[in-house]
């Protein structure tokens, strides 16, 4: 059977030259022509924030992408998929992909982002907040690393370098594509906050203080924002102290004559919402509530998972004798008799009510002429560290963060005992032995909260995260509650928008000078083979 088939191929290229390759060679490309393209890779990408506060937009505005992949390298970008590795990133590279108006963005993330050197970490927190802070109509996606990943990255880094034509046509690309629809804003979303307390004895008209932490975290990308600093540590020193406190509470020796309010606020990072909402609710819409009465001071907890310091950030700096006053003197007395090593100090910042961001979550309370403030290891709330999705789990030091919330456990207690004005020594320990600060608990609810993110967008009210919390504030504390803060229909506060998480398949494809350049052979073989018979018939006319 071979034998004759290739005795007919033999007669066909001694009769026919010409029209043998007319026939034999397009039918050749057709039976080698590459297979439908599919698909290379697929893989899970994590949207930039997309959001309205104070119907100012912030982040992304698109969620769909389908176009060729390129690195930044390139010299044409438009309308392309520009992929970079953040270890290579930078601004001016993000803004070239802007400026000549890519058709998206990926950056690929290493894993282990904790692994990576301390100058990029620091360098991409910075970032952050300016990628955030205008509206950027194109797509951008965060990827996590990976063996095909990175081999899709340099095959698109060799072709999009490549100055040699035939290697530039010749070359595999790729078609990244994104699976959903267009992102659209998400109604009747509700922020959850919760509440708890320790009922004073001794009296009605007891003083009351307050104690808050907000639980959400924040990021450049909702999904893979952990906030393990800010303010995971925040919420794990907060229920810290609720059971500590809920066991001096049991015993009548030791039930003090303060009321103690515990509030985990949701919303924190998008200018408070669920705590602006709570005192609305508590000081405008009833007529009975512990902050309606006499509020000692407000002490909110931010980001007191390492370093060694600590910074007490107030409004309006305390009066002398005010309760707030004794809390700042016995934080003074407890870190210099107990703790030598931490270096202590108030700042003192004004509201600035014209800034569309307020700086801490006291001023919320400061506005509504509540006496508060905020402790938290950090001197600015403008440093990086507060919203960044580089906040991961290492970046808590449990032993710094045992230590802190030893201090501010003993100066509470200290003021709502009135030890100071009893002659108590400033190195007494009131927490030790069975009533000692629990290291591993500490530990243990600063994992949990990282194991998950906490963006405000992907904490609803049916959320693990919202139910473990109010568990645990119910097994220490009285009377716990929910509070609801949805955004107003006609003016928002907040919108918040889906397709945050999406699936990318990046497909394999030839570029489009590869099609350029296989109609010009095609083009160039047709003119040779119309040449070719057009003199073989000038032959035959010849004879």
């Amino acid at each position: 059977m071979f034998e004759e088939a290739s005795e007919v191929f033999d007669n066909m290229f001694k009769s026919s030259f010409p029209l043998t390759f007319i026939v034999f060679i397009p039918a050749v490309l057709i039976l080698v022509s590459p297979l439908p393209a599919e698909a290379a890779h697929e893989f899970t990408v994590y949207r930039m924030q997309q959001y309205d506060l104070q119907g100012q937009p912030y982040g992304t505005r698109n969620a769909i992408l389908n176009t060729e992949a390129r690195t930044v390298e390139a010299e044409v970008l438009s309308r392309r998929c520009v992929i970079m590795r953040l270890a290579d990133f930078s601004y001016d590279k993000y803004q070239k992909a802007l400026r000549q108006s890519a058709g998206a963005v990926v950056i690929i993330l290493p894993k282990n982002m904790s692994a990576m050197p301390q100058d990029i970490v620091q360098q991409f927190m910075e970032l952050e907040p300016e990628m955030l802070a205008t509206e950027t109509i194109i797509p951008v996606y965060f990827a996590m690393e990976d063996d095909e990943l990175l081999s899709i990255y340099t095959q698109t880094l060799t072709s999009s370098s490549s100055q040699v034509l035939l290697h530039t046509a010749t070359a595999n690309g790729f078609q990244m594509v994104t699976s959903g629809a267009q992102s659209k804003a998400i109604s009747d979303w509700a922020i959850t906050s919760l509440e708890g307390r320790l009922a004073g004895v001794g009296g009605e008209d007891l003083p009351t203080i307050v104690v808050v932490a907000h639980y959400d975290s924040f990021g450049v990308a909702p999904w893979l924002s952990y906030g393990a600093d800010s303010n995971g540590s925040g919420v794990s020193m907060l229920l810290e102290l609720a059971r500590l406190f809920s066991k001096l509470y049991t015993y009548k020796r030791t039930h003090a004559g303060f009321n103690l309010l515990f509030f985990l606020s949701g919303g924190g990072k998008f200018n408070y919402q669920g705590t602006k909402r709570w005192l609305e609710d508590n000081l405008d819409h009833t007529d009975s509530s512990l902050l309606q009465d006499n509020v000692a001071f407000v002490l909110c907890l931010d980001t007191l998972g390492n370093g060694d310091s600590l910074h007490l950030h107030v409004s309006k700096p305390p009066k002398e004798g005010s309760p707030q006053y004794y809390l700042l003197k016995e934080l003074e007395t407890v870190v210099s008799s107990q703790y030598p090593e931490v270096k202590f100090s108030m700042i003192h910042k004004k509201i600035n009510l014209a800034d569309d961001m307020l700086a801490w979550e006291h001023e919320r309370f400061g506005i509504r002429r509540l006496p508060a403030f905020t402790l938290s290891h950090l001197p600015s709330h403008r440093l990086a560290q507060r919203s960044s999705i580089m906040d991961v789990r290492p970046h808590v030091d449990v032993k710094k963060l045992s230590r802190n919330t030893k201090v501010v456990a003993e100066a509470l207690a200290r003021v709502i005992y009135n030890l100071t004005e009893k002659g108590a020594p400033g190195d007494l320990q009131i927490f030790t032995e069975q009533m000692q600060v629990q290291e591993e608990h500490l530990s243990a609810v600063v994992d949990w909260l990282t194991a998950q993110p906490r963006a405000a967008q992907l904490v609803d009210k049916d959320s693990s995260v919202v139910s473990t919390l109010e568990y645990h504030l119910a097994h220490y504390l009285k009377d716990v509650k929910r509070h609801y803060v949805k955004a107003d229909k006609r003016d928002p506060e907040f919108v918040f928008y889906d397709q945050l998480k999406q699936t990318m398949n990046a497909y394999r494809v030839k570029p489009a000078i590869f099609d350029l350049l296989l109609a010009v052979c095609i083009a160039a073989y047709l003119g040779m083979m119309y040449l070719a018979i057009q003199v073989k018939e000038i032959g035959w006319l010849l004879r």
